[in-house]
């Protein structure tokens, strides 16, 4: 049992490590990581695909093919900017798709799979900075590779059963688990601490990337007048919004000089 434990230890220990360099907010953060990064991307990739599926059979996949065209020239010029976190992004297998709905909702699936819901820009007539704000906190969960943290944090959970499992012969954890996981990462909120990371790094990439990072706090504003009673499903999965607005403005004078140098070469 002493050895069971202290290989449990070792494997948590052993599996910790940042994705992303730290850009000029600082985010540092060591991240538990026993998911591999290819096991994420599959799954990621498998959920996605499905969605789109879902979509298509009832001519909600990109039905509008302006909506569809802006979105995905900000989306390519958010996803320039990656390689400031880690190098391999802006090579990555993206996909952009807008999906016919009146949910508050957009998401970037482990590996660049962006989904934005038709509802978030036209019921808030969003500008170009401020979706390009929303696009950039959902491209900066996957640069962070939270979706794949989630599924480790679900599989750690795990952890204790399958290495007394694999101990006796039992088996180990399966697909079924990671699949699961991979949705849940999608679905559920994210920690405070994830949240802020998406926000700092969004922040940096709209600005590298010409817009506007002052959008993200008149987005939230939107977003929570939008709510009423209910809340936007956005904000089941974004929480904490005044707060968080709070940490953006404390964070705007690390990216405006980059917003306005990018501004300055665009000219």
């Amino acid at each position: 049992m002493r050895f069971i434990v202290a290989l449990l230890v070792a494997s948590l220990v052993g599996a910790c490590a940042t994705t992303t360099q730290s850009g000029a907010v600082g985010v540092e953060r060591r991240q538990l990581l026993l998911v591999s990064r290819q096991d994420a991307e599959r799954s990621a990739a498998a959920f996605y695909a499905k969605e789109k599926e879902k979509y298509a059979a009832r001519g909600a996949l990109n039905p509008d093919p302006a909506q569809t065209a802006r979105v995905r020239r900000i989306a390519r010029d958010l996803i320039a900017q990656t390689g400031v976190f880690r190098p391999d992004a802006p090579h990555w297998k993206w996909e952009v798709n807008v999906l016919k709905s009146d949910e508050l909702n957009a998401y970037c699936a482990a590996g660049g799979k962006i989904a934005v819901y038709s509802g978030l820009i036209e019921r808030l007539k969003l500008t170009d900075d401020e979706l390009a704000a929303v696009m950039g906190h959902e491209i900066a969960h996957a640069l962070r590779e939270h979706s794949r943290e989630a599924m480790s944090e679900l599989v750690a959970q795990q952890l204790g059963i399958a290495v007394l499992a694999t101990a006796l012969n039992m088996g180990s954890l399966t697909q079924d688990l990671l699949d699961k996981a991979a949705t849940l990462a999608i679905q559920l909120p994210n920690s405070r601490e994830k949240e802020r990371e998406a926000d700092r790094i969004g922040l940096e990439l709209t600005a590298r990337a010409g817009f506007d990072p002052r959008a993200a706090v008149s987005v939230w504003k939107k977003m929570m007048a939008a709510g009423g009673s209910q809340p936007p499903a956005f904000l089941s999965t974004h929480p904490n919004p005044a707060d968080r607005m709070q940490d953006i403005e404390a964070h705007l004078p690390r990216v405006l000089p980059l917003y306005e140098e990018a501004r300055h070469a665009q000219r």
